[in-house]
């Protein structure tokens, strides 16, 4: 009998909490916006998954010793997974239509106020009982506005590591979300005329351009803004493998092997923070609005931004892709072109809506540099 109930203790039935169950349910439900919708499932599935995983009783995933208490610790916590996926996104990243036309910079630059009027509004909350964010931690939820997932998880495990889960589910999530959350902030903030502007095509950018684009910004972020360099300084790396042509096997390798390797266990270590103990708490709400408003800002001060230069520019600018200078690559600049086509079929919005969201994974990348040298 004794063995019986011995037995019966070690089973997960005869140990699951409700709030474990209730984590297993969000695991699940990421699996479900990944495999079923389509939403990011290359690092939903594996996030996913990892809640599910980190939240089964006794099986001891995330205690020491556990598998996801390793890839946490030697992957997340030390930094090393978000730079790896930083380099392979320099890998895959084109900066031709940047180059081209430069002025789409500030475009990424303005979607990045939404980080700032975050990190305002994190603050202020704190005013509501419940809610007791340190500065560090509400920067560390403010970068979400960036919709630049490694660069949240960088931050977020120099800064705020115990909020590290909800960050990341929230920063991932509203990138999932980018075809659901922009179009209606753009249709807002623009006309039907101002969508329906066609642009002129980009001029054609050298190889020699493209190899020294990398090296600039490296060398202006090693001059001004130190504490940026390690996501930048991977970025421009992925990149020059990509541009310079002499080193194409480990282009490849950082742009598909690496990178692919990398998400796996980067989603499980994030899953393995979506632990109930760690994840249900009030502050988890506030993340989740606090993220949702700072991604929704970002937008409109991309599209507020492009509207102010089409005054000045002599060329037409589309107010549409303003909004692509979020982070989120490619996504936020297909949204902007299926945004622009549908007013006018013939508008070809991608590749000068690339610009600005290059321009905003170096943006969100110099923001958190920005954050980090002030706060660290």
């Amino acid at each position: 009998m004794d063995g019986l109930m011995t037995l019966w203790l070690d089973t997960g039935l005869a140990n699951f909490t409700l709030g474990q169950i209730c984590m297993m349910a969000v695991g699940g439900l990421l699996l479900y916006l990944a495999i079923v919708r389509g939403f990011e499932p290359l690092l939903l599935v594996p996030i996913g998954f990892g809640a599910v995983l980190s939240n089964i009783p006794n099986a001891g995933f995330t205690e020491p010793g556990g598998l996801l208490y390793y890839v946490y610790h030697v992957g997340i916590e030390s930094g090393v997974f978000p730079l790896l996926i930083f380099m392979g996104v320099g890998a895959l990243t084109d900066f031709g239509a940047l180059i081209a036309n430069p002025k789409t910079l500030l475009l990424g630059a303005a979607a990045q106020f939404g980080i700032f009027a975050t990190l305002m509004g994190a603050v202020l909350l704190n005013l509501v009982p419940g809610f007791e964010f340190t500065l560090k931690e509400a920067a560390s939820i403010a970068i979400i506005g960036g919709a630049d997932g490694p660069t949240a998880i960088f931050l977020s495990s120099r800064l705020a590591p115990d909020l590290l889960g909800a960050i990341a589910v929230a920063a991932y999530s509203y990138m999932a979300l980018v075809p659901i959350i922009q179009p209606p902030i753009m249709r807002a903030l623009t006309t039907v005329e101002e969508r329906k502007i066609v642009m002129a095509q980009l001029r054609p950018v050298s190889k020699k351009e493209k190899v020294l684009f990398p090296l600039m910004v490296l060398l202006l972020t090693v001059l001004f803004l130190p504490a940026s360099t390690p996501l930048v300084g991977m970025f421009c790396l992925g990149n020059l493998m990509r541009e310079c042509g002499v080193v194409e096997r480990l282009s490849k390798t950082a742009q598909n092997e690496l990178i692919n390797i990398v998400t796996i266990f980067l989603g499980l270590g994030v899953g393995s923070k979506l632990s109930a103990d760690k994840f249900l708490h009030l502050e988890t709400l506030g993340i989740l609005v606090l993220g949702a408003i700072a991604f929704g800002i970002g937008t409109a001060g991309g599209v507020l931004m492009a509207k102010l230069l089409n005054r000045f520019s002599k060329e037409p600018i589309n107010p549409l892709i303003g909004a692509a200078g979020v982070s989120a690559v490619p996504m936020a600049a297909r949204v902007a072109n299926k945004v622009g086509q549908e007013v006018n079929h013939q508008n070809f919005l991608l590749m000068h809506a690339m610009g600005p969201n290059v321009a905003g994974v170096l943006g969100s990348a110099v923001a958190a540099g920005v954050l980090l040298a002030l706060l660290k």
